[in-house]
């Protein structure tokens, strides 16, 4: 690989990989960390990279690894509102309509954050960052029967909860 094709095909996805640490480490800092040091990896490793053959997959699998080891160093889990990961903001909202949105968005965000790991990630890649099924298991290195009992055991728990909590005006 050459800085062209890096540039070509490993930098655009920055802001993705960003977002993906952001979802394990809980810090902007962190995050820029981790996405740093994949950059690092892959360009010191550039010369064995010929076979890679989806190189936003791979980036993303070097991002979860790197991001689970730091969280481990720091024995920390946070995460990012979802609200900021969907970025909702209408002008045409009335201030009634874009304060109930934020709050079933923060709602929503919480609800994914007490789901399990293996959930929380699969429901973070495929409904927040669109991801395909087959992207999400080269990820997180599950087959796609795992990807598909995880993402939808973590939706229906999201909207069994949400149904719960819509029903008791709460």
């Amino acid at each position: 690989m050459n800085l062209e094709s890096f540039q070509n095909r490993v930098l655009p996805v920055k802001n993705k990989l960003f977002r993906f640490a952001m979802k394990f480490v809980g810090s902007e800092e962190e995050a820029k960390d981790v996405v740093q040091e994949v950059f690092i990896r892959v360009w010191n490793g550039r010369e064995q990279m010929n076979e890679v053959q989806n190189w936003e997959a791979w980036c993303m699998r070097i991002t979860k690894n790197l991001s689970l080891d730091r969280i481990r160093s720091i024995s920390r889990k946070q995460t990012d509102p979802i609200e900021e990961s969907f970025n909702v903001h209408n002008e045409a909202l009335t201030p009634h309509e874009s304060t109930e949105i934020q709050e079933s968005m923060q709602r929503i965000n919480q609800l994914i954050a007490a789901l399990p790991e293996k959930q929380r990630q699969v429901i973070h890649l495929r409904d927040v960052e669109g991801y395909s099924y087959n992207e999400i298991c080269e990820i997180l290195e599950l087959d796609m029967n795992q990807v598909k009992v995880n993402l939808f055991r973590a939706r229906n728990a999201v909207r069994e909860k949400l149904m719960k909590i819509n029903a008791y005006g709460l």
